[in-house]
């Protein structure tokens, strides 16, 4: 974990920048010596994104399977998906 004062946002732009795109991590900006902002890459950002939104998509599924739903069968998904690419293409 890598933590810097707020100062060093200011002083030490070009380095912090550096090491988010290098690491792919966070680094934590304290003020006064207590945490105040998180800073990362946007590529990280919309990755964890990315990532947050698929998990909440299986959380509803798996929702929808533990009250009852019955499941589409994958041809009949795969078949949905084509349909609704083909369309966004044309």
């Amino acid at each position: 974990m890598t933590i810097r004062p707020s100062t060093a946002l200011r002083n030490e732009y070009a380095e912090i920048s550096r090491v988010c795109h290098e690491s792919g991590e966070p680094i934590f900006i304290t003020k006064n010596g207590e945490g105040d902002l998180v800073v990362q890459s946007l590529d990280a950002y919309n990755q964890r994104e990315a990532s947050l939104e698929l998990r909440e998509k299986l959380l509803e599924a798996e929702e929808q399977l533990a009250s009852g739903v019955k499941p589409i069968p994958f041809e009949e998904a795969i078949a949905n998906w084509r349909a609704r690419l083909d369309a966004f293409r044309s």
